[in-house]
């Protein structure tokens, strides 16, 4: 066969551009495939361990069942947390050899810190150092709540990676910044290192276009539905022009995909991309050109019928929409806390359910 010189859309994306992309999941399979189309670091939290644990279970079945028998006073949540640390660290062992190629400075395992801590800076923060200790290339989420705002500041100023997360808006997004500039501050004047720092504040770019539609149903608002998938997008190109117009150190990533607008319209930016295993296999077979957008401003008349039509999009859309005290009531939040807590509980149950108490249907045999 003749030789050619093809590379993925996505492996294409990173080649050209400042733009990285990272594994949305910590399953060995989806990392594989990932790393080997340009992935260069990758994500967890509750509801992508628990689906790991749906997928891989034959991975992980004896290991939980040593992790049971040999602490015998643990509860099912402390088991349950040891898996979800185990199952990050496979992930930041299979970036390793990215994380050393690229002199610490990519290659990075986001673990996410227990959601229900979202109110507790301490909590957040004690928690935050201790997963950092678990391995070189670990990048540690926190919420972009009030006093997650916070425990970014304390985290990155003892040298915790952080990455902010449950973030869905401009304000959001720029308290993070200066949480981590005000944490890398602290640092410096104490002469600590920061040059091996690397910071990342998330959008979830189609949290936020999920909630502007939900509050357009709930509400009766009626705006053009072909401009209901551009809200994430245009949120987070107007936060990467205030990034790049103040030097924040933090670096934007972009989540929750929904559609190809998440992924083709950010290319060419210095930020990263955090993008599921189904959506990287739909980009790489998709014939969207992969050419620089990031720059490109979303069309006038899509953002004045949203701005003036909905004004949760106007909360999000402006620097100024919401107070840091209000970040813990917007929808797109609640609605994602909500799940992140659910998700770390259905965790619990698996463990005790599943393995921790025995089947009471089951014939017992002597």
């Amino acid at each position: 066969m003749p030789e050619t010189n093809y590379k993925s859309p996505l492996h294409e994306t990173v080649s050209a551009y400042p733009t990285d992309f990272w594994n949305d999941s910590c399953s060995v399979q989806e990392l594989a495939y990932a790393i080997e189309h340009g992935a260069v670091g990758a994500t967890s939290n509750p509801t992508i361990v628990e689906q790991v644990l749906n997928m891989e279970r034959h991975l992980w079945e004896d290991r939980i069942h040593e992790l049971i028998s040999g602490n015998p006073t643990w509860s099912d949540e402390n088991v349950m947390e040891k898996v979800f640390e185990e199952i990050a660290l496979k992930g930041a062992e299979l970036l390793l050899p990215v994380f050393e190629r690229e002199n610490g400075m990519k290659g990075r395992l986001s673990i996410q810190t227990n959601p229900s801590y979202y109110r507790n800076v301490d909590a957040m923060v004690e928690q935050a150092v201790r997963y950092d200790s678990l391995a070189p290339n670990m990048q540690i989420k926190l919420p972009a709540t009030s006093q997650g705002i916070a425990a970014v500041e304390e985290a990155t100023y003892l040298g915790v990676n952080i990455n902010a997360t449950v973030c869905f808006t401009v304000p959001q997004a720029v308290a993070v910044g200066e949480a981590v500039d005000r944490g890398l501050a602290r640092r410096e004047a104490e002469g600590l290192r920061t040059d091996n720092m690397t910071p990342v504040t998330t959008i979830m770019v189609g949290r936020t276009d999920d909630w502007i539609e939900v509050v357009t149903k709930r509400d009766g608002i009626i705006v053009s539905p072909q401009y209901l998938p551009w809200a994430g997008v245009a949120v987070f190109k107007k936060a990467y022009e205030i990034y790049e117009e103040r030097g924040f150190r933090s670096r934007l990533l972009a989540a929750a995909y929904r559609h190809h607008l998440h992924w083709s319209e950010l290319i060419g930016g210095d930020v990263i991309l955090t993008i599921p295993s189904k959506w990287q296999k739909l980009f790489n077979s998709s014939a969207v050109e992969v050419k620089e957008r990031i720059n490109d401003p979303v069309a006038p008349e899509i953002i004045a019928e949203l701005y003036d039509r909905v004004p949760d999009f106007r909360r999000a859309y402006d620097e100024d929409g919401m107070t840091i005290e209000e970040f813990d009531t917007y929808g797109a939040t609640v609605r994602t806390l909500r799940g992140f807590v659910a998700s770390y509980h259905e965790l619990i149950r698996v463990i005790r359910e599943d393995f921790m108490l025995p089947n009471p249907d089951m014939k017992q045999t002597s």
